[in-house]
């Protein structure tokens, strides 16, 4: 039997070894992924910037979910070079083409008196609310981390925002906006989850906030009891990672389509129709937006509202939570988002159907022209005149 001497020179010699000094050459032009294979009380008391960190005895488990790039450049480090050293020769076997290690390990770099922090922890009581998050190794505890540093801005407290605003604030998306400038209405029951039968009559902002802070105390509820219009939406959707749209009209569509195409806000897209609903995600730097979607506003006889078609009170939760998982999966860079697709549910016949789409050549209205574009309101059924003439 190999000795364990024997067999870290077996592994160093399939391996390439790079010191603390080329480490920080390389992180200080920038691209290469780090990886801290250190156990968890370890990497708690220090760790260089940015570093993912996956304990040795879970790479193997661990690491395709959390670097999914095969061809990534990635360098490993542990303690003192050891562990890492046995970490990239089992990333090699897993298929990754561009994985070192760094001999010396922390310790050295520490000690040569290289740049490192210690990484923030949650405290014992988020550590048991968010306890099922930080065992999946997609999100683990950075993940929970960026999500307590996320804000995500909810266009209404009704029946889309309210699944979408309460497993949020479950998730623990540290900061929620709600924009909303009703009362909470018998009638809304049916179906808007934030509220409840002692509120009716309240403002739907604060309702909803109280809710939310009862469910979670960790997240900050930002309220907007207001219209959301061109005079303010710039101003209101200024310094937020992502938007959830749960509005029912076609006015404050159209304005925050412009507003977060001009400032680069990814939208997550709800709408709903007695039995169906459609989810998608617009984000403008990446893909189509919603007047890629619809360019032109239907008209009214067309396009009923809620109030005058009816809905079944069960479908904006699903819509709603659809929207939520979405949010969640943009703020982490999970999985392939809803961007380019329209997911389209029928909870009549239970059916999903995906419909593919594409940037309009005609929509003048895109992030390469955001300069351009201004935002004003819908009047009637003809659309705004979106953009600035072309500076000359």
């Amino acid at each position: 039997m190999p000795s364990f001497r024997e067999l870290l020179k077996d592994a160093k010699s399939r391996i390439t070894e790079i010191d603390t000094a080329t480490a920080e050459e390389r992180i200080a032009a920038g691209g290469p992924l780090l990886l801290d294979v250190r156990e968890s009380d370890e990497h708690g008391e220090g760790a260089l910037f940015g570093a993912i960190h996956i304990p040795r005895g879970h790479l193997e488990s661990q690491v395709e979910g959390r670097i999914t790039d095969h061809e990534a450049d990635v360098i490993v480090y542990c303690a003192g070079g050891t562990r890492s050293a046995f970490a990239a020769d089992t990333m090699q076997q897993l298929g990754y083409t561009n994985v070192v290690s760094m001999d010396g390990g922390f310790g050295r770099w520490k000690d040569e008196g290289r740049d490192w922090a210690a990484p923030r922890r949650l405290n014992q009581e988020q550590r048991s609310r968010y306890q099922r998050h930080i065992l999946l190794p997609e999100v683990g505890e950075e993940g929970q981390q960026k999500l307590l540093d996320s804000r995500v801005l909810l266009l209404g407290a009704g029946g889309l925002g309210s699944p979408a605003a309460m497993y949020l604030a479950a998730a623990g998306v540290g900061t929620l906006g709600i924009i909303d400038m009703d009362t909470v209405d018998a009638s809304n029951l049916q179906r808007q989850i934030l509220h409840n039968t002692d509120r009716v009559g309240d403002r739907k902002v604060d309702s909803a906030k109280k809710t939310l802070q009862l469910l979670n105390p960790d997240v900050e509820v930002v309220t907007y009891d207001t219209r959301l219009g061109a005079d303010n939406i710039l101003e209101i959707l200024d310094g937020w990672d992502i938007v959830v749209d749960g509005a029912d009209n076609f006015p404050s569509r159209y304005v925050l389509n412009d507003a977060s195409v001009k400032l680069g806000v990814p939208v997550v897209h709800g709408s709903i129709f007695r039995f169906e609903g459609q989810v998608s995600v617009f984000d403008p730097k990446n893909g189509p937006t919603y007047r890629d979607y619809i360019p032109t506003p239907p008209p009214p006889e067309l396009a009923p509202s809620c109030a005058e078609a009816g809905v079944l009170g069960v479908l904006p939760g699903i819509v709603g939570t659809i929207q939520a998982v979405e949010a969640i999966k943009c703020l982490l860079g999970l999985g392939d988002s809803l961007s380019g697709r329209i997911l389209a549910f029928d909870s009549l016949e239970m059916t999903f159907r995906e419909f593919r789409l594409r940037p309009d050549p005609d929509n003048d209205v895109t992030w390469a022209n955001r300069d351009r574009i201004e935002i004003v309101e819908l009047q009637g059924l003809c659309m705004p005149h979106a953009l600035h003439p072309a500076p000359g």
